[in-house]
């Protein structure tokens, strides 16, 4: 299940997990002649996962036969190929060529058997319906999107929600799920959407806030499949596993699966790593999920911090507690927020694979820079996470970069190439904002930072 979430860009908060322990899960775009098109991504250029094959083995068990409650599972499911999937509901304009781009990856990257079905092909495996933001909300208040076992429909699932027919605990074998997203979002999150859910629909149902590199990971700073996500999907449907296998006996076949599939992973040094206390869990969900006032929120940061410091993470993991306490005290205190980006890529600087958090991180710091004056500083701060964005497919990202850099290059004495800056970032903003008026707000709040320009303009 993909959460509801604060704003990542430029209130830039992070994603948070879901408390639904049995659904996994991820939280109206106008056309306007005045804009330019719509930008799309290149090729996919997934990085190839850089830990040891060890440490890989213990991250797939927990990811597939654990739920994100923490709930054990009896036994391994998946299906058994081929894999068809099929659009229903109201899916927008960019849903399809999304879709069809991710089942390409799959198919190349995965090695899975999956096709996509047209709707009057008849039944599929996997049924994606669009709906309506409000009618997801109204099912499961703090998702933007989920994914449900033997069911098609949302009406289907309306009736067997409270049945052992959606529990995946119950679960023998993968044949028929539903998954559910917004028709209303913007292009960026129904495509997150796709991804996240796809894959969990595919694979592991978990997710692990120790993966740094991975959109298994609750605090959604991945957006897209990952090389990592891939090996693990792919090592998912690999000949030696099958429906009905234990944990032991999934144990016991992944070393020589993975020595198969990532030979590089077989001479890397295994990394030890701590469990993630649930009380963390609990702090960093009630600061960042929706439906929590501002000094609740801002508890749960400082504490979620403490449990980080206490433990004495030096991962990503601290980084993150510190970026999400950043994020709720900056517009009450901006100095001490400031601190906390600070440290927070000072922890991701020391992780290895965490460069798109540093572009997050990066993006509070030179806001911050701009607010004083200091355009050089901005650019100094920018330049080496636009790239970064752009190769890790996070167009809100990479238009909140690229409208930071007009506004560092203006302070600078650079108006021409800010103007070009800023024109170039109205396409990725409209497939990463969607509605029109939604990145003329991004614009204007971006804007807003620059002090040589008139706050109440606009």
């Amino acid at each position: 299940m993909r959460n509801l979430v604060l704003p990542l860009c430029l209130m830039l908060g992070a994603c948070v997990p879901g408390t639904s322990g049995e659904l996994p899960s991820r939280a109206a775009t106008q056309v306007d002649s005045a804009m330019p098109p719509m930008k799309s991504f290149p090729a996919p250029r997934p990085v190839p996962p850089r830990r040891s094959n060890r440490d890989i083995a213990r991250d797939f068990i927990e990811l597939s036969m654990e739920l994100e409650s923490g709930r054990p599972l009896k036994t391994f499911t998946r299906f058994e190929e081929p894999v068809t999937v099929r659009v229903t509901g109201a899916p927008p304009p960019s849903l399809v060529p999304d879709l069809n781009r991710l089942l390409l990856r799959l198919r190349r990257e995965a090695r899975i058997d999956i096709t996509h079905v047209g709707a009057g092909a008849g039944p599929a495996n996997i049924t994606i319906q669009a709906v309506p933001r409000a009618e997801i909300r109204r099912h499961l208040p703090q998702a933007a999107c989920f994914v449900v076992p033997n069911i098609t429909s949302l009406s289907e699932y309306d009736r067997a929600r409270r049945s052992r027919k959606t529990s995946w605990s119950r679960l023998t074998r993968r044949e028929t799920l539903a998954i559910f997203v917004p028709s209303d979002a913007a292009p960026q999150e129904v495509r997150d959407c796709l991804h996240e859910e796809l894959a969990q629909a595919l694979g592991p149902l978990n997710d692990l806030y120790r993966l740094p590199d991975s959109v298994f990971n609750d605090d959604n700073v991945h957006t897209v499949l990952t090389g990592f996500d891939m090996l693990v999907l792919r090592a998912y449907y690999a000949p030696e596993l099958r429906n009905g296998m234990n944990r032991r006996e999934v144990e016991a076949r992944l070393p020589g699966i993975l020595s198969r599939l990532n030979p590089a992973g077989n001479n890397r040094p295994s990394r030890a790593v701590t469990d993630t206390p649930r009380a963390w869990i609990r702090a960093i969900q009630t600061a960042l999920g929706p439906g929590t006032a501002a000094l609740q929120r801002r508890s749960a940061a400082t504490t979620a911090l403490r449990i980080a410091r206490t433990v004495g993470w030096t991962d990503h993991r601290r980084a993150f507690s510190h970026y999400a306490l950043g994020r709720l005290i900056q517009s009450a205190d901006p100095k001490a927020a400031q601190a906390h980006f600070a440290a927070a890529d000072s922890y991701y600087r020391q992780t290895p694979g965490t460069e798109l958090h540093r572009a997050h991180a990066a993006s509070q710091l030179a806001a911050r820079a701009i607010a004083r004056g200091k355009g050089d500083v901005a650019l100094m701060l920018l330049q080496p996470h636009l790239a970064v964005a752009e190769r890790h497919e996070n167009a809100a990202l990479l238009a909140t970069l690229m409208m930071l850099r007009a506004e560092a290059l203006e302070l600078t004495g650079r108006s021409a190439e800010a103007r070009a800056v800023r024109l170039d970032s109205l396409g990725w903003a409209r497939y990463g904002y969607g509605a029109d008026w939604a990145v003329r707000a991004k614009m204007r709040e971006v804007s807003a930072l620059n002090p040589l320009k008139d706050r109440t303009d606009g």
